[in-house]
């Protein structure tokens, strides 16, 4: 390989949520507990990465720090290039254009542009659940309602869209707008065309509006492909407001800044006006050109390494996982570095609670996440992108104290 997947890197002190938080407190979620002494901490909650991004995109920002004035700017032309060649490359887009191309900060915040655009107080919004929970955030903070149609597993352990369900809750209770996650956070799925035909089909009956997002689509796992969900379809080019960012497939959260792809003029002109309003909703300039770097050609290289080493990541702890815990159920991802692993027969077998369960891998270092705020109460969530060493020392601290038989 090109570049290091390997290296420990030691995040402490640098103003790392997913280990400078450890045993504090944070607003939005229950913090792992500090390690109990003789354990070192392996941060596997909050989803982001533990290798360092590629080269690029810090020297983009050096340069462009070098010059010694940061007052307005507008965007340069090479961002918009920048995003227009990424999805020619990796997903076959050949009609995106820079007007098609809207930034936000983050892609939450998009989503919570969008649903203030289109809906008002009290409305309904259709999600998939388990659910990732910034949905669940933003839909509390607007005063919007989440409708959840569950995801069940086929009987290869699969996850799959119930459409039945899904036509049902949008007309029972008049929704107009849909969340999609594409691929799936927590659950992992790379969904298939078909899958999202068959999905787009029913919001176009219900003249649904659809955010789909797509910030985890640079993260394929075993040769799994991701599919635009604007490809799907005329009409679901003009349906959905797709939403994208280098944060995710680069590690650059702590950056900020996300954009979306919006072919539909009107949905493009209310996103707009509704993103303006709030008038702090800008681009950073050394956010921008983090992006720049990271869009160049040395990021699709770094990209594609980075997928075979979480592929090797994800497949280790599955095989350990679904053939060594007896009564814990997980769905190997496609796509994403994250685990969603099930734990209700093993937690009743063995008479312990989850929060029992999940407090044994937080006192021996394992800082994985709770599931119930993904609408799991039997749920873990765990990240996997660290390197190798890391995923083999939490499983075989998971086998001696967690999951004991």
């Amino acid at each position: 390989m090109i570049y290091d997947f390997t290296t420990v890197m030691e995040r402490r002190g640098k103003d790392a949520l997913a280990v400078d938080a450890i045993g504090s407190s944070v607003k939005w979620a229950v913090v792992p507990t500090a390690p109990k002494n003789g354990f070192s901490l392996i941060p596997m909650w909050v989803a982001d990465m533990n290798f360092a991004t590629v080269p690029t995109i810090p020297q983009e920002i050096i340069k462009r720090a070098q010059h010694p004035a940061y007052g307005y700017y507008i965007p340069a032309a090479e961002y918009y290039n920048s995003i227009i060649s990424w999805h020619k490359k990796r997903n076959g887009v050949t009609n995106l254009n820079r007007k098609n191309i809207g930034y936000e900060n983050g892609v939450l915040g998009c989503v919570s542009t969008a649903i203030q655009a289109f809906t008002t107080p009290g409305e309904k919004i259709l999600l998939h659940s388990p659910t990732y929970i910034g949905f669940s955030h933003v839909l509390e903070d607007t005063g919007r309602v989440a409708e959840l149609s569950p995801l069940e597993k086929d009987e290869n352990g699969i996850w799959r869209m119930n459409y039945e369900d899904m036509n049902s809750r949008i007309r029972k209770n008049h929704i107009h707008l849909v969340i999609l996650c594409s691929p799936h956070n927590p659950c992992g799925r790379v969904w298939e065309k078909e899958e999202l035909e068959k999905a787009m089909d029913i919001f176009r009956e219900n003249q649904c509006i659809v955010i789909s997002d797509e910030i985890w689509s640079d993260i394929l796992l075993n040769g799994h492909k991701h599919i635009p969900t604007q490809s799907i379809s005329e009409d679901a080019r003009n349906r959905t407001i797709a939403v994208y960012a280098p944060s995710k497939t680069f590690n650059l959260a702590g950056l900020i800044g996300s954009y979306n792809i919006i072919y539909d003029k009107y949905l493009c002109d209310r996103m707009r006006r509704q993103s303006d309003m709030s008038h702090y909703n800008s681009m950073n300039v050394l956010s921008m050109h983090a992006l720049i770097g990271a869009y160049k050609s040395e990021g699709h290289i770094w990209v594609d390494e980075l997928c075979e080493v979480l592929s090797k990541n994800i497949n280790y702890a599955y095989e350990i996982i679904v053939n060594e815990f007896e009564g814990v159920e997980l769905s190997k991802p496609e796509g994403t570095y994250m685990l969603f692993l099930h734990c209700e027969e093993y937690c009743k077998r063995h008479q312990i609670s989850i929060d029992e369960l999940i407090q044994r891998g937080w006192d021996v270092g394992v800082a994985w996440q709770q599931g119930a705020p993904f609408y799991d109460e039997w749920g873990i969530r765990m990240n996997l992108a660290l390197p190798y060493s890391l995923v083999v020392e939490a499983m075989d601290r998971l086998k001696k104290y967690v999951f004991l038989k």
